[in-house]
């Protein structure tokens, strides 16, 4: 399955910067917090910069936005880097990581300090909150806003040895509280941290702020243009307060666009961490969750999901895709190229009381594609149907095994059901048929044709299995709203079924051998 890009605006823009000279070549990244597995939403953004960088013959660069240590660990590096690689991309050089500039972007927090354009603030977390003001009231400038340049650097020296307790200090830029964009509203530059980093262990009792360090990574890596997601563009003004305001060696350009939202789906981190630790799922790659790990875990392909994303389309108007779409590209990819076995749910025994001997079959493995080849099954006396194939009486729209009737056992002959034994609670244990053909694919010579094609296995060689059947994690469209998203979870969203009889060639499958059932 694959998808021609589609025009839109971002390969548009980048087009145009290219065709201007503005820029020789394109340089993206991707850029998150290891502070969790990625989702859909990160594939997305995942396909988006990386796709950008192939289609233009660019580079695109892996880098952790690791600033936040008490949040981040190095099980989440090893698994974001797992997700880009099987999604079918790579990064451009080394892996990158934010730490490996702290001392770059500390010397240039003490250049915006001898520029008078930064400050050691006391403020308390509560004071800040009431000097920034609100969204209809401009914020008031801190008593610690006019500090000499030689205390300030002072402070901000001694926060970087470690003297004070966190929360004591911050280092704030000085723009303008009463901007109307109230992330311009001397934002925090450094807070202490007393943590230690998973990259460079108790070296830094402070850490940048985000806002202060992605602009500056992107300027030191020759980042071209910085796609991110519609919830940045508020501080896209910031970004480039930075840039220029510093001796930057590159001057990136940010552009967003809308983050990928479907329904039936939450992404927010910290919902998916709730569901982890409070155990309504089994871990990070529960296959229930919207994780990329839980996605491969389940056995979605990395080409359907890229597809997915490409078929949703690259805008900057927020909308809901529907997940049927995914699901459906899942269907589409499988369908193509996944060679088919077969497996039992609920093992119904079939007698075929006039097969004399054991025959041996050559079943396609794809019933649409000859170059899957076929493999040999054995087909005996007994064999195993699932319950929900048989039914004493039924309607013409069953188009399975029914009493009197004949159905085709899948690659084997066709059969027709005489009678059935019961327990004692009147449940089908055993069904009793007769084979109407004696070679696989032939119609009978009555001229009577079956209504339909079954699945099976043979008792002889079925071997059990346990099967874990996923639904939905959650029963409505937009869990993110539910007041109470526990009672918003699916209870059926994982069956496990434990009386399942698999075909032999199914004991090795790996979800590599893309293997349908």
């Amino acid at each position: 399955m694959s998808v021609e890009p589609r025009s839109n605006f971002l390969r548009t823009q980048i087009q145009a910067d290219l065709e201007s000279a503005r820029v020789s070549a394109l340089v993206t990244r991707f850029p998150p917090e290891p502070n969790g597995y990625l989702h859909l939403g990160h594939a997305k953004s995942i396909s988006v910069n990386f796709g950008l960088a192939e289609q233009f013959g660019g580079h695109c660069h892996l880098r952790f936005d690791d600033t936040n240590p008490e949040k981040e660990s190095q099980e989440f590096i090893d698994s974001i880097q797992e997700d880009v690689r099987w999604l079918g991309y790579q990064w451009q050089g080394e892996v990158r990581y934010a730490s490996a500039y702290f001392n770059q972007l500390y010397e240039w927090a003490m250049y915006l300090i001898d520029q008078r354009l930064a400050y050691v603030c006391d403020l308390s977390a509560e004071e800040a909150r009431d000097y920034r003001g609100t969204l209809t009231e401009p914020g008031r400038n801190s008593p610690f806003r006019e500090r000499s340049v030689d205390e300030s650097r002072d402070l901000f020296a001694r926060m970087r040895q470690g003297e004070f307790a966190e929360g004591a200090r911050v280092l704030r830029a000085k723009i303008d509280m009463g901007a109307a964009n109230m992330n311009l509203r001397d934002p925090i530059l450094y807070r202490i941290r007393h943590a230690s980093h998973h990259q460079t262990g108790t070296e830094w009792p402070i850490y940048p702020t985000y806002d202060f360090a992605h602009g500056q990574e992107d300027a030191i890596e020759g980042i071209t243009h910085s796609i991110c997601t519609l919830e940045f563009e508020d501080h896209r003004p910031l970004y480039e307060w930075f840039v220029e305001h510093l001796p930057v060696p590159h001057t990136p350009r940010q552009i967003e666009f809308a983050r990928l939202n479907t329904s039936y789906t939450i992404t927010s981190k910290r919902k998916l961490k709730q569901l982890v630790d409070e155990e309504v799922v089994i871990g990070w790659d529960d296959p229930r969750l919207p994780t990329i790990a839980g996605l491969r875990r389940r056995g979605y392909p990395a080409a359907a999901i890229r597809h997915f994303c490409e078929e949703v389309g690259t805008s900057r108007s927020d909308s809901t895709a529907d997940v049927a779409m995914l699901e459906s590209a899942v269907r589409d990819h499988l369908n193509q190229s996944a060679p088919r076995r077969m497996c039992v749910m609920k093992p119904l025994r079939v007698t075929l009381t006039n097969l004399p001997d054991t025959l041996l079959l050559d079943v396609r493995n794809h019933p649409a594609d000859l170059d899957f080849g076929s493999r040999q099954l054995s087909m005996g006396a007994e064999l195993f149907i699932d319950q929900d194939d048989f039914r004493e009486e039924a309607n013409k729209h069953f188009k399975r095994l029914v009493l009197g009737k004949r159905v085709r056992l899948r690659g084997g002959l066709v059969i027709e059901a005489d009678r059935c034994d019961k327990d004692a609670e009147g449940e089908v244990t055993q069904v009793f048929a007769r084979c109407v053909t004696s070679v696989p694919g032939a119609d009978p010579e009555d001229g009577l044709k079956p209504k339909g094609v079954i699945h099976w296995v043979s008792a002889d060689e079925a071997v059990p299995a346990t099967i874990r059947r996923y639904d939905r994690l959650f029963g409505v469209p937009e869990p993110a709203r539910e007041q109470d998203l526990m009672a918003a979870v699916n209870p059926h969203s994982l069956i496990v079924i434990d009386t399942a009889m698999i075909e032999p060639g199914l004991v090795n499958a790996t979800p590599e051998a893309g293997v349908s059932v």
